[in-house]
């Protein structure tokens, strides 16, 4: 982090998928952005980054240190994980239970299975 500005961040680098021993930071990029056109410009000139893929992360990270500044927002809240299936169901159920026209369906259901899974034990 270049300058810290309370919930907003500058942006000093980025690295796509850390090893968590050589995580540079204790921040994270959690897949909202704000793009500029230079970022596709730059997204248009990649090679192949981390797990053999071009890496929107590469892109935005060839912006820092330009004229096109790079900024984070310090998001507060539930962070889930959609990338895995287990992540994706997470934030499926906390999105319903927040509903108050999901929750006593999806609770109720929820006691079922626990029930079931209890009996089965």
């Amino acid at each position: 982090m270049q300058e810290d500005m309370g919930s907003i961040v500058s942006v000093k680098g980025m690295v796509e998928k850390p090893k968590q021993e050589e995580a540079p930071s204790n921040l994270a990029v959690i897949g909202r952005y704000i793009l500029g056109p230079s970022v596709l410009t730059n997204l248009n000139k990649m090679k192949t980054g981390a797990g053999g893929e071009i890496q929107l992360t590469d892109a935005i990270a060839a912006d820092i240190g330009t004229e096109n500044t790079v900024y984070g927002y310090r998001f507060r809240g539930q962070r889930f994980d959609c990338g895995s299936k287990a992540g994706f169901l997470q934030a499926t159920v906390a999105f319903a239970l927040a509903r108050d026209d999901l929750r006593a369906d999806l609770s109720r259901y929820l006691q079922e299975v626990t029930q079931h899974e209890k009996a089965a034990e």
